[in-house]
């Protein structure tokens, strides 16, 4: 496998000389960009009218009907509270289960295929105080309208994919349990494109929102006094391989705890610089990251002399929530996941897969510690995942198998 070492160390030279003049130490105080931010999950009902007008099979297919799964969730990826009559708000909604359309094929008789859908959101979200508890509000602005859809069997698109901008509208009302908990009653729209023969959907969901506060004076210094040793910042070599198979990726992934991916891969290699940038007394931290890797996939064949595997390289930049769960005298453990993290991919098609655009996400999940008197070593266990959340109509996924990741913290 050619791993693009130099470029990689390159790219890390660079980027660490960029941060290092990052001032003073204040980790124990959220970052400016997380104070008054707030984030949320709703649960509700979506309704989209697919019938049979979208069905555009060619000849020796028929409908036979339509199944559309109304369960569905709107994720707040990130919200901002200017003030208390005003907000921003990313977000990102699908349903739990996709659209099933069920159709005769020749001599096939109810064969089914699915259509694939979400909305993703950036919006203002205007709010209006009733009470002390009670508040309406507003949200308008632009929405992401994505399709994914299914063809026939000589590749003609039956229901084609789409991508296109919408507006998104909606409203609510919300109960607000103290400064920081917020229940919600909400609704939001996107209006029917006839160009993509896309209906109208509607979302009628119930969820809360939970607003991060700035750390008390009290907490601030009831923090320093731990004594726990919490790195400011540490760099990472690690390396991939399928040699112990994908079963973590499965068994998670079968858990609905993570995900899987359609192409796999073989064995990769990976630079990768972290820092923290928030952390609690004990338990919790927020950290960032940017990483560079060369991948090797599986291939259609097998055996190390497969000629059908393929390299590929990605770039990244990611968040990660660490949840510190053992403090002893020679180590520190930790549980991190680490989603949606902006990713360049060097490929669109690997192995056969059509993983949509060179812009995905890198997604990570693993247990590791810090060790050493002054916790300057680590080593960590994982698993990844590039996909690109359906932002675009073509998703396929890539499966990283297990990695051991070992670093030195500075």
């Amino acid at each position: 496998m050619r791993f693009r070492v130099l470029k990689i160390s390159l790219f890390f030279s660079l980027l660490i000389c960029s941060i290092s003049t990052i001032a003073q130490d204040d980790r124990f105080q959220l970052p400016l960009a997380l104070r008054n931010a707030y984030f949320g999950v709703s649960v509700g009902s979506i309704n989209y009218d697919f019938d049979a007008s979208q069905f555009q099979a060619p000849v020796g297919y028929r409908f036979n009907s339509v199944t559309v799964n109304h369960a569905a969730v709107r994720l707040v990826l990130y919200g901002y509270e200017f003030n208390k009559y005003l907000s921003a708000q990313l977000t990102y909604m699908r349903p739990v289960s996709w659209v099933f359309y069920y159709y005769d094929r020749d001599l096939e008789h109810n064969v089914r295929s699915s259509v694939w859908m979400n909305v993703g959101g950036l919006t203002l979200r205007p709010q209006l105080p009733i009470s002390k508890h009670f508040s309406l509000n507003g949200e308008a602005g632009l929405g992401v309208v994505t399709r994914h859809g299914f063809s026939a069997s000589d590749g003609t698109p039956i229901i084609s994919g789409t991508t296109y901008a919408s507006v998104l509208l909606g409203g609510g009302v919300n109960y607000h349990i103290n400064d920081n908990w917020r229940l919600l009653l909400s609704t939001t729209y996107t209006p029917k494109k006839t160009s993509a023969n896309q209906p109208a959907t509607t979302f009628l969901s119930a969820g809360f929102n939970y607003k991060l506060s700035p750390v008390s004076e009290r907490k601030l210094k009831k923090a320093a006094e731990t004594g726990y040793v919490n790195p400011k910042q540490w760099i990472q070599i690690g390396y991939s391989s399928n040699f112990l198979g994908y079963g973590v990726n499965n068994a998670l992934e079968k858990a609905v705890l993570f995900w899987g991916g359609d192409a796999e891969v073989y064995r990769g290699l990976t630079l990768t610089y972290q820092r923290n940038i928030f952390h609690t007394a004990k338990y919790f931290a927020l950290d960032w990251g940017v990483s560079a890797a060369s991948w090797q996939t599986k291939g259609a064949g097998t055996g190390l002399s497969n000629p059908n595997k393929e390299d590929f390289f990605t770039l990244s930049v990611f968040p990660v929530a660490r949840f510190n769960f053992l403090h002893t005298q020679p180590l520190d453990a930790y549980f991190y996941y680490s989603v949606a993290g902006p990713t360049y991919i060097s490929k669109k098609i690997i192995d056969g897969n059509d993983t949509g655009e060179h812009f995905t996400f890198q997604d990570n999940m693993g247990i590791g510690m810090f060790f050493g008197e002054n916790r300057n070593w680590n080593a960590e266990i994982k698993i990844g995942h590039y996909s690109n959340g359906n932002v675009f109509p073509q998703n396929a996924a890539v499966k990283i198998p297990l990695s051991l990741n070992v670093g030195y913290a500075f």
